[in-house]
């Protein structure tokens, strides 16, 4: 008989066929690394696309919602896309057996988690809230003096949680315990640290949340249907369905879109006018000249047969292009960045909330970056840095108690009636 030759595994002494033990360690596809598995070339494709479709259609009605509810509502789900991210990243590292073995080192995580929120909105939220309850003098009282020791109770609840993670260290569970201190505090560092920004720039406007956050959408989408249907050449290969297609689609694209949206956006007191409290009805400001209109005639070279002369621009729009431009550009590392991390973890999505998506973190990736740089901007170039009557009241407000206030008062109107020199 012919002898089989084909590959056998090798025995044990016992007779056994004894298997080697396969690696865990994925190993990349070739088709991926060299950029064939495109979008363009997958063959469901299709299918995908109408379920990542779906799940927009409803992700965006929903943002709409919210965004004509107001300011609080918008911080509300900012608030709960923090929980989400939270509760993603905490998995992430998450093992059972050693959760297991510590009962309640899930709830430190926890604790240190609504630590750091009350810290951070805290300190962005609390003159808005004391604008909010100043008509009753009990709240009044009551919310100055939390202000007052607001950072007091922070570290306090801080070191709280710094002695309970200390009594709770086992033995042999060191490495895994330090280890989820510190991703627990990088966490924090990557969600408040970023987001925080957001929730400032939503009471400096709506304006100045929704348009980045919206540019980052259009991108998104655009970088997603240009890869579709045009994409060929891979763009990076951290993330190997990206094209330089959808990259300079989606670029242009969002460029053009920032500057009609401005114009759209900036006829809207809603969008324009900053939140000063914590209320919820309708706004009525003065929108400042970032917000009107100015006209520019068209030059000599465009044919007589063009019905405008001359076009009406808000100065906004110049802004607009800048945040278009780090959107298209920049913002979009943020996304590659998360894509090496989650090869680092070999995992395909930070979660399953969004079908077709991932997880809440997938979709927010680009947008941390972006809200970063909305903030910078608007504080750099956007707002006037010049002392005003409503920066100072509102530093006297918060420093000040009700007698300090009671006694400025008089001390002010001793100055008025003796007279003061006019500054020239």
């Amino acid at each position: 008989m012919q002898r089989d030759t084909s590959t056998t595994a090798p025995l044990t002494t016992s007779g056994r066929i004894r298997h080697r033990k396969r690696s865990n360690e994925v190993i990349p596809e070739v088709s991926k690394a060299n950029g064939t598995q495109l979008l363009v070339n997958d063959k469901s494709k299709y299918k995908s696309m109408l379920i990542r479709a779906y799940s927009s259609v409803w992700m965006i009605g929903g943002f709409v919602l919210i965004i004509y509810m107001g300011h609080l509502y918008i911080t509300a789900m900012v608030v709960v896309i923090q929980i989400f991210m939270a509760k993603e990243l905490f998995n992430l590292l998450r093992r059972a057996h050693e959760d297991r073995q510590l009962p309640g080192f899930r709830l430190l995580n926890w604790h240190f988690f609504f630590t750091s929120m009350l810290f951070v909105y805290g300190r962005i939220l609390s003159q808005r809230l004391v604008n909010t309850v100043t008509s009753d003098m009990v709240l009044y009282r009551l919310v100055s003096s939390l202000i007052k020791y607001h950072m007091v109770i922070c570290y306090a609840l801080y070191i709280a949680g710094f002695m309970w993670f200390i009594l709770t260290l086992k033995k042999k569970m060191y490495k895994y315990q330090f280890g989820q201190y510190a991703w627990t505090h990088m966490i924090l560092i990557v969600v408040f640290g970023q987001s925080s920004f957001t929730v400032a720039s939503i009471f400096e406007g709506i304006f100045w949340f929704l348009l980045p956050a919206s540019l980052i959408v259009i991108n998104d989408i655009a970088a997603y249907i240009f890869g579709f249907f045009f994409g060929k050449t891979p763009l990076i290969k951290l993330s190997p369905k990206k094209t330089w297609e959808g990259f300079i689609g989606a670029s242009v694209t969002t460029i053009i879109s920032a500057f009609m949206l401005a114009d759209i956006m900036g006829h809207s007191q809603w969008l324009t006018c900053p939140r000063k409290d914590l209320s919820t009805g309708w706004l009525h400001c003065d929108p400042g000249p970032m917000f009107k209109p100015e006209s520019y005639s068209l030059p000599g070279w465009i044919p007589h047969w063009f019905p405008w002369k001359e076009v009406s621009i808000l100065p906004v729009q110049w802004h607009a292009l800048c945040l278009g431009l780090f959107a298209s550009i920049i913002a979009p590392f943020g996304g590659f960045f998360a894509s090496g991390f989650k090869r680092a973890f070999k995992i395909k999505d930070f979660g399953d909330s969004i079908p077709g998506h991932g997880g809440i973190t997938d979709r927010m990736d680009c947008q941390m970056v972006m809200a970063v740089f909305a903030y910078i901007y608007h504080q750099s170039f956007v707002v006037q840095q010049s002392l005003s009557v409503e920066m100072i009241l509102d530093q006297i407000l918060i420093n000040l108690s009700f007698n300090e206030l009671e006694a400025l008062y008089w001390r002010l109107g001793e100055i008025l009636q003796r007279g003061i020199p006019r500054k020239s």
